[in-house]
């Protein structure tokens, strides 16, 4: 990841709003929301979260797809691996006793599927 897209990325995110926009379709997971369920979960007026979205999938964090008449926007899992990646690349120098509690968050968050026997 190029530093300028990590910046838009972050600016994108540092916005209390936006932010919790985008820890509400992280929780959602791939299903995504509709626009209007975010809206009222986050009791914001419709247009101002249409905004939010925007500046969000600008910076390439959430996608929309259709469904019907709605519009569905979820995290998009891929960009943020990569900004998470990209900021602690270098983490701590090498002392893995700073960065075990990211590993241990990381590993806990996301159990693997268990495989179907057939």
């Amino acid at each position: 990841m190029k530093p300028a897209h990590a910046v838009q990325s972050l600016s994108a995110l540092a916005q209390e709003s936006r932010l919790a926009v985008f820890r509400l379709l992280v929780k959602a997971g791939p299903e995504g929301v509709a626009a209007g369920d975010i809206a009222r979960k986050l009791k914001t007026p419709a247009n101002t979260m249409s905004a939010q979205l925007l500046v969000l999938s600008n910076a390439g964090l959430v996608r929309a797809r259709r469904d019907g008449r709605s519009i569905l926007y979820s995290a998009d899992f891929e960009a943020m691996s990569r900004l998470l990646l990209f900021i602690t690349e270098d983490c701590c120098g090498g002392n893995a006793a700073i960065c075990a509690p990211l590993a241990f968050m990381a590993e806990g968050c996301c159990p693997p599927k268990k495989r179907r026997v057939s």
